[in-house]
């Protein structure tokens, strides 16, 4: 699961030197604990989707932790399995790296509105992210799975949630819906539900191409509500795109947010994604501590 060849090997290593040379502040070192924020990435977005080496990668980019991905339809959403759970385990010993989340991204495929297995996928990525000893599971509602003007949709997902959370609460693990929904959507939603592990899991990015104020938004779902947020740009570098990520800290900072802050895209269009990221983690812990 997490083999390198020779070629990957040396990038890491000359990867590590770029850290080097730039003074990119690493997990554990000087910063350490004291942090109030912790910077992962997505696995997919560091090209290790559903694959350990995610995290050896992680740690030679400078990163705090990775988003994992639950699995795929193809490989049964493998991390259920306790097999794999222990090769993660292992993978977070070896190199130091937290798990920040689980993602199931497959809902974008297979919606959690209408297909029925995706009810066990969730109960089951709430097992796995305790056994993982992390906190939140990103439920994604695009592609196939997007939920906006679907009346039918939402209901379905509101009858969905409440039967699952009851689980969530008994496990600590909170449901963070990703969306194209505004916050008013989403605050209704959690209403209808009424538990405190069913959140937001708030991307500015995607809350930016909808059009909404950001800012505004965040101040209204609070940190009750925002579970995880994803730091994101799509075709650019971070810092260098349509989010104003210093103002993105100044309200996370003022509604008493002290979570994790993963990195999403942000890989400007022929750019190797191990230079995207080192520019993008050393950013952002310019601008988050």
């Amino acid at each position: 699961m997490n083999i390198y060849d020779r070629r990957t090997v040396l990038k890491g290593f000359a990867a590590w030197a770029v850290l080097a040379a730039v003074n990119v502040p690493w997990p554990g070192f000087g910063t350490g604990n004291k942090r109030r924020y912790r910077i992962g990435a997505c696995d997919w977005s560091i090209g290790k989707q559903c694959d350990t080496g995610a995290l050896e990668l992680a740690g030679i980019l400078g990163l705090d932790g990775v988003q994992v991905s639950l699995g795929t339809v193809q490989n049964g959403m493998h991390l259920r399995r306790k097999v794999v759970q222990q090769a993660y385990l292992e993978a977070v010993a070896a190199h130091g790296v937290k798990i920040s989340s689980l993602a199931i991204g497959e809902l974008n495929n297979v919606p959690y509105k209408s297909e029925p297995e995706t009810e066990e996928w969730v109960r089951g990525s709430i097992y796995a992210a305790k056994a993982l000893g992390c906190r939140v599971v990103l439920l994604a509602f695009f592609g196939k799975g997007d939920i906006r003007g679907d009346g039918a949709g939402i209901a379905e997902v509101i009858r969905r949630l409440k039967k699952v959370a009851p689980l969530a609460e008994k496990e600590d693990v909170i449901l963070g819906i990703e969306s194209w929904l505004s916050a008013d959507e989403l605050l209704a939603i959690i209403g209808e539900v009424g538990s405190s592990h069913v959140r937001v899991y708030y991307d500015v990015a995607n809350a930016t191409e909808m059009g909404y104020d950001i800012y505004h938004e965040m101040k209204q779902l609070g940190s009750e509500y925002i579970c995880e947020v994803h730091a994101k740009e799509n075709g650019a570098l971070l810092g260098q795109g349509k989010i104003d990520f210093k103002k993105v800290r100044h309200t996370l900072d003022g509604i008493g947010y002290g979570g994790w802050v993963v990195l999403e895209g942000g890989v400007p269009a022929g750019m190797d994604v191990n230079e995207a990221y080192l520019a993008n983690t050393r950013y952002i812990r310019s601008v988050f501590g």
